[in-house]
């Protein structure tokens, strides 16, 4: 329950929308309530509450302890959201940062005009696709974790570590040994900085994993992810073998059977719990559109109300060129 809205199913997952009744703002909602129902639901669509960029940025703190950011892009109205501007071309399921070790834990959107045809963000629940893979690709998954390897521009790995040591050092005295503090996500990172400046990190993670409310398995990845602004990373196995071919088959067929298109209506804003529900985007086909996103980190305070935690990383520099 949260007070002062009307929840109704979306589709046919969990997700719910949040109607908000006549005069409802953002700002009016309870924080622990907003949690409670995500936690049940993994994602959240509210409607009718129409805030503007500074109140949507207000209800993103409310509920976070961090706010992280995507160094490609450019804020807008403060320092929580961000455009999204990543090509008209469909984008796989992911959930933000999933290739990273810098995973936030939640993922908000804002639209600001929608489009009028396309474009439609689309939601897999990753309680729901676990269940419906077959026994050898289970066994598969659980057997090995998977590895993203990447190099990321010297300037973008130094802006983000920046922001997110909140502008205690300067750009450049940022070092390899600093980027390497920040990784947070589940899983294990080595880190190399090669003489052009260049960041190579190899984060090994599961691919199915529990969640920020608890034990039950979910398979949320970026297995299937975008990278617009940047190189793609390599996906392999622990042991350095490529997924088979049957396997990415059937990830592709599992989790588009489970996902959920939201069709945006200006003013809508949608919270993903983004260590259980993966999400992506249809093709764009109507560009006048504009939509925000905010990545950040639920708020300790509210997590320990519900009685939850969620585990640590651990990194390790192989080694490093000092940056």
């Amino acid at each position: 329950m949260i007070a002062g809205v009307d929840l109704i199913r979306y589709g046919n997952g969990l997700g719910r929308i949040a109607m908000a009744r006549p005069g409802g703002k953002l700002a009016d909602l309870q924080p622990k309530q907003v949690m409670n129902v995500l936690a049940e639901t993994g994602f959240l669509l509210f409607r009718g509450f129409d805030p503007s960029l500074e109140e949507f940025s207000d209800f993103v703190r409310a509920h976070s302890d961090k706010v992280t950011l995507d160094p490609a892009r450019t804020f807008f109205g403060g320092n929580v959201a961000q455009k999204v501007d990543a090509g008209t071309e469909a984008l796989g399921l992911h959930i933000e940062n999933g290739n990273s070790p810098f995973v936030p834990t939640l993922t908000w959107f804002l639209c600001e005009k929608a489009a009028k045809s396309g474009s439609q963000t689309t939601v897999c629940d990753g309680y729901a696709a676990w269940e419906r893979f077959s026994p050898q690709a289970k066994r598969a998954f659980k057997e090995q974790d998977i590895v993203y390897t990447r190099r990321v521009s010297e300037a973008m790995w130094k802006a983000f570590t920046q922001f997110q040591l909140e502008g205690v050092k300067d750009v450049e005295d940022i070092t390899v040994h600093d980027v390497q503090s920040l990784a947070t996500g589940p899983g294990h990172t080595t880190f190399h900085v090669d003489e052009d400046g260049y960041l190579t990190y190899a984060y090994r993670t599961p691919a199915v994993h529990s969640t920020l409310f608890g034990r039950r398995q979910s398979f949320a990845n970026s297995m299937l992810g975008p990278s617009y602004n940047y190189e793609p990373p390599k996906i392999t196995f622990a042991d350095g073998s490529e997924l088979p071919e049957w396997l990415w088959d059937e990830v592709r067929d599992v989790t588009e059977s489970v996902t959920e298109e939201i069709n945006w209506v200006d003013g809508d804003v949608v919270l993903v719990d983004n260590t259980r529900a993966m999400h992506g985007r249809r093709a764009v086909l109507d560009t006048d559109r504009s939509i925000y996103n905010s990545q950040s980190y639920a708020a300790a305070h509210l997590l320990n109300a519900l009685g939850n935690q969620f585990g640590a990383c651990t990194t390790e520099v192989l080694s490093a060129v000092p940056a």
